[in-house]
């Protein structure tokens, strides 16, 4: 019997598969049409996505900051930077195609003549964005039946936006590298799904306290917001996050006071790529070092694998199964998430009104 129960929208089985989110996403890659432009012709590269939909912006950004010629901006809201224009490729990514702030930043993109691609499963983002003679790459492809969310597509949605840029000339080695991580993901899987393993332990370490993930800037920030959000949308639990080396520069004062409270309630869990350089890996043992005293505990996760996807994703899929287990330990159903799809009801109705 499967240890997750209750789990009506099989996450056991999404956590699971990850890797054959990455892997069918290679093999399914559908190139963008000649008429999408390339690095030469762009000034800016534009994520436009929200919740589940947004990593692969940051993962972009993340990924291409030491890598592309061109920035990369993610948006996070229905606000479209003003810079926009023939010259910057908008990328929007909406897992259902009916995100509100997606849907409004794409149209502001498509009103201003800049190229639009739209990353999406249908609905209407697909419809707007084709006939304002944009680009639709359906994601569906690569993802299994029980992937009915955002948070379960992640491993489509971030490497088909990376095999896009790769495609354009933005990114190189961006396929080597998610083959790398099919291989981590599968390995790891294997380690996580009977209920054991590093997850596991992590979950019973955090027990009922208030995680606090830490990552360096850039994948380890992305992964450390992640695990935050499973926390959040899976266990749902209370949960946050911050990036090395920021931290050190202003959250670690917040642990003069209440630490009678804060020893009882926070655990720092610090999510390790292995590819920090000194003086980030530093900070990590510096901050638990200063802090321990008023915090419940301290737990380092370092990841496996080749090169920097296959590590960011090898914390993802970690930080899934954490997210399960805690679930686990309360009896609480991971999929369903009834605060959200109300609060989603209510500013609709707010805005219509």
């Amino acid at each position: 019997m499967p240890w997750l129960r209750p789990d009506s929208q099989n996450l056991l089985s999404a956590a699971s598969g990850l890797g054959d989110q990455v892997t069918a996403a290679i093999s399914g890659y559908a190139p963008l049409p000649a008429g999408v432009p390339g690095a030469a012709r762009l000034t800016s590269i534009v994520v436009a996505g929200m919740g589940g939909s947004a990593v692969a912006g940051e993962v972009l950004q993340a990924y291409a900051a030491s890598r592309a010629a061109v920035p990369v901006v993610t948006v996070n809201s229905a606000s479209a930077p003003r810079f926009l224009g023939p010259a910057s490729l908008v990328f929007a990514v909406s897992f259902s195609g009916r995100t509100e702030e997606t849907l409004a930043v794409a149209s502001a993109a498509l009103s201003c003549g800049a190229p639009v691609v739209a990353l999406t499963c249908g609905g209407p983002l697909a419809q707007l964005v084709a006939a304002g003679g944009g680009t639709v790459m359906d994601m569906a492809a690569a993802l299994p039946p029980v992937a009915s969310q955002p948070r379960l597509a992640v491993g489509a949605t971030v490497s088909i936006l990376l095999l896009a840029c790769e495609q354009l000339g933005l990114l190189t080695e961006a396929t080597a590298e998610l083959s790398q991580a099919c291989d981590q993901l599968e390995e790891r899987s294997r380690s996580l799904s009977s209920g054991g393993g590093i997850a596991a332990e992590v979950a019973r370490r955090i027990g009922r306290t208030i995680p606090v993930f830490h990552g360096a800037c850039g994948l380890g920030a992305v992964a450390a917001r992640r695990w935050k959000t499973q926390v959040n949308e899976n266990s749902k639990a209370p949960a946050y996050f911050g990036a090395q080396p920021e931290v050190c520069h202003n959250e670690v004062c917040g642990f003069g006071q209440h630490g009678d409270v804060t020893r009882q309630m926070l655990t720092l869990v610090n999510l390790r790529t292995g590819l920090e350089d000194v003086r980030l890996a530093d900070g990590f043992d510096l901050f638990a070092e200063l802090t321990s005293e008023a915090l419940a505990g301290v737990v380092d996760v370092e990841a496996a694998g080749e090169g920097a996807l296959a590590r960011f994703f090898d914390l993802v899929m970690i930080g899934d199964f954490v997210s399960l287990h805690l679930a686990a330990r309360e009896g609480i159903d991971p999929g369903p998430v009834p605060a959200l799809e109300e609060l989603k009801s209510r500013l609709s109705s707010a805005r219509r009104a």
